[in-house]
């Protein structure tokens, strides 16, 4: 099902921001920048920033690349059209704690220590860098079509939206959120409503049209942690609200109310659910092909793990941990939610079970499938081309599953490559994969049409 071909950098591969562009990819090594063929992972650009590199991003047309140095206050652009070019954005006194680019991919959006709002510009070539200082960049959102940008503002103890219009910069709407402290703002895929939620001591969200109407609010209960996470689906149509009590409650687009709610329990009883059980078990070598010293490739059989699928017999109990009550951030509730591409699936965790995603089939809004894995879910991904989800447990193997079936595939790598995150390539041939230090790419091979 998967070939992999693997690339293994220096120490401190800091973030790769894998395949903005369809045929690039790029990373870096502490004050490096490295530009590869996503195909054949052959350099092809080698730059030198001032700083060690903490941030990278790609512009929406893959023509520059943003390098954030936080600790020096300091973001440098890269061009790939014109390598001898680059931008240096020097934030001073001010301090620098985020930066992104805006979805034109000629403005970058910078976050001082101070939250001091300054504009500048920076002119090249044919173009134009303006540098927005708009508060915290968990804040600021933009719309799918990149129109227009939300930001969330907090001015005497009270709550505040405000909506740009971004090919000018213009200030569309201004309004006051009923919020007692905003924590997060996300417009839906189609870019009619802005979903805006309450910090988790209080379970409420808000739904905004883009003229600052008010459409509706949504609370499931007090007196109890709230939201932890949401996701809109593809089409607009629903919006998934994860919280602390282990449930994921789906709203509809029509009336802004909860047509169902999935919970998360310990025990999988329901005979029409699936679950998957990844098993490990060591691999037997013949001793007549034994030989002293070993080589390579013996040796990393020998000391390495298989790693299948088995099907469960429900019911199934899966591994459940107790969150600690007198800490903050307890590691409960719905953690990660996603929608498949094509809006038929919703994939979960519940940080109370951390071995195991959920798969909830949406057009009959039941559970479809649970994987239960041998470590702690670290990170899944859809295929933006299809309903597969990557999955990595911290371990060596890279996870997928699709409606066929799931399968656990081993990475080719000599050494510990702990795969942490994982991103991938628009196309969806291809996976990056990443370790602390180091990162790889695998390829998936096409089905032949016969």
């Amino acid at each position: 099902v998967v070939c992999s071909r693997s690339w293994v950098s220096s120490p401190t591969l800091v973030r790769q921001r894998s395949f903005g562009f369809a045929l690039v990819q790029a990373s870096c090594v502490q004050y490096r920048l490295v530009v590869r063929d996503a195909s054949t992972l052959q350099i092809l650009q080698l730059y030198t920033c001032l700083d060690q590199i903490q941030y990278i991003e790609w512009s929406s047309d893959s023509l520059f690349i943003l390098c954030a140095m936080y600790k020096r206050g300091v973001v440098q652009v890269w061009s790939l059209e014109q390598p001898d070019w680059h931008c240096k954005i020097d934030e001073g006194s001010a301090g620098l704690v985020a930066s992104c680019w805006s979805p034109d991919g000629r403005h970058i959006l910078n976050t001082t220590e101070f939250h001091v709002s300054v504009n500048s510009s920076v002119l090249f070539s044919l173009f134009s860098l303006s540098l927005m200082n708009l508060g915290s960049l968990a804040g600021i959102a933009f719309t799918k079509d990149g129109r227009y940008m939300a930001v969330a503002e907090r001015r005497d103890c009270k709550d505040f939206v405000s909506i740009f219009v971004c090919s000018d910069w213009q200030l569309l709407r201004h309004f006051d959120t009923e919020t007692q402290d905003l924590f997060g703002i996300e417009w839906a895929p189609n870019g009619c409503v802005l979903a805006a939620w309450d910090t988790c001591l209080e379970y409420k969200i808000l739904l905004y049209s883009l003229d600052g109407r008010l459409l509706s609010t949504y609370r499931a209960y007090e007196w109890s942690l709230g939201i932890k996470s949401i996701a809109w689906s593809p089409s607009s149509q629903f919006l998934a609200i994860g919280s602390y009590d282990e449930k994921v409650r789906i709203l509809n687009h029509v009336t802004w109310k909860k047509i169902t709610e999935f919970e998360h329990p310990a025990t999988v009883a329901s005979s029409k659910t699936i679950v998957y059980k990844e098993v490990e078990k060591s691999p037997s070598v013949e001793t007549e092909r034994l030989s002293f010293p070993p080589t390579r490739a013996l040796a990393s059989s020998l000391f390495s793990t298989q790693s299948k699928y088995d099907v469960s017999q429900v019911p199934v109990s899966l591994q459940h941990i107790k969150p600690v009550a007198d800490r903050a951030n307890p590691k409960m509730g719905i953690g990660m939610l996603a929608f498949s591409p094509d809006n038929c699936f919703l994939a979960t965790k519940n940080d109370n079970i951390p071995n195991a995603v959920w798969i909830w089939d949406i057009q009959k809004l039941k559970l479809f499938v649970v994987l239960e894995q041998l470590c702690a879910v670290q990170s899944f991904q859809w295929d933006p081309r299809q309903p597969r989800l990557a999955v990595c447990t911290g371990s060596s193997k890279v996870y997928l599953w699709s409606p066929a079936g799931c399968v656990s595939v081993q990475v080719p790598m000599e050494g510990d490559f702990q795969i942490v995150s994982l991103a991938w390539h628009c196309s969806g041939d291809s996976v990056a994969l990443l370790s602390k230090d180091n990162f790889c790419v695998c390829y998936l091979e096409r089905e032949e049409v016969k």
